[in-house]
């Protein structure tokens, strides 16, 4: 089973998923979306089995930093226009393989949607 990563290298939570998943045995390819950027039919992709509501990252300092108006997204082309043009926006890690998708990290979560993957 092919594992991606995505996410950004330097964010605390990414490095927490990461770790987890070396100290797990668990093979995975890491994508950086600040760098490497992210493809619009990707973010459409994870928003239909996810949903935007949970992948746009509204904790963050760069949603907070939005004009009140920009701050109201109302629906998933919203959402990926903003994650498009601010990757920080998109709620990170994003683990994907062809079986699951998992956003953000919750070593629950990994443990019972990962056990066996090793």
């Amino acid at each position: 089973m092919a594992i991606i990563v995505y996410g950004i290298k330097n964010c605390d939570t990414v490095k927490k998923a990461r770790l987890w998943l070396d100290g797990h045995g668990i093979a995975y390819e890491f994508h950086d979306f600040k760098s490497a950027g992210i493809q619009p039919a990707k973010l459409q992709q994870w928003c239909r089995k996810a949903g935007w509501e949970t992948l746009l990252n509204r904790a963050g300092t760069t949603f907070r930093k939005l004009s009140e108006r920009d701050k109201k997204v109302a629906d998933a082309a919203g959402a990926i226009a903003l994650m498009q043009a601010q990757p920080s926006m998109i709620k990170r890690p994003v683990l994907e393989s062809e079986e699951i998708l998992l956003v953000g990290f919750k070593p629950e979560v990994y443990e019972s949607n990962l056990a066996g993957k090793r």
